[in-house]
């Protein structure tokens, strides 16, 4: 089975690049396309992973999106250096969501038949 990695540096929220790659992620992951999907957070996308987000009556919510990422095996991480930059650490965010590095990366990247960056 092919592998895709979606890279995502933007912010979670205010603009709609993490929505549109999770939403590429759920599409790619489904059976009709059936790839393996992987989603590497860098910079304020890690934000993204952050659980207990309280987003406005019918607006999207990208934790919800992102928990369903992760319930149908998508592999997710989050860049350790921007986790540590804003604050977070690995309790702060979605059960699922892996801490990586830029080896994680670059292995994911070496795998891949496809990688997009958003």
């Amino acid at each position: 089975m092919e592998t895709m990695t979606i890279i995502i540096n933007g912010a979670p929220y205010g603009e709609e690049r993490v929505w549109n790659a999770f939403r590429l992620a759920l599409t790619s992951i489904s059976a009709a396309i059936d790839l393996n999907v992987n989603i590497f957070l860098l910079g304020d996308a890690v934000s993204a992973a952050k659980k207990g987000q309280n987003t406005p009556q019918g607006y999207y919510n990208l934790e919800k999106t992102l928990r369903d990422l992760v319930s149908q095996k998508a592999k997710v991480a989050a860049c350790i250096t921007c986790i540590r930059a804003r604050g977070l650490n690995k309790g702060d965010l979605i059960e699922g969501v892996e801490i990586g590095t830029m080896m994680t990366l670059s292995h994911w990247i070496k795998e891949s038949q496809k990688v997009l960056s958003f």
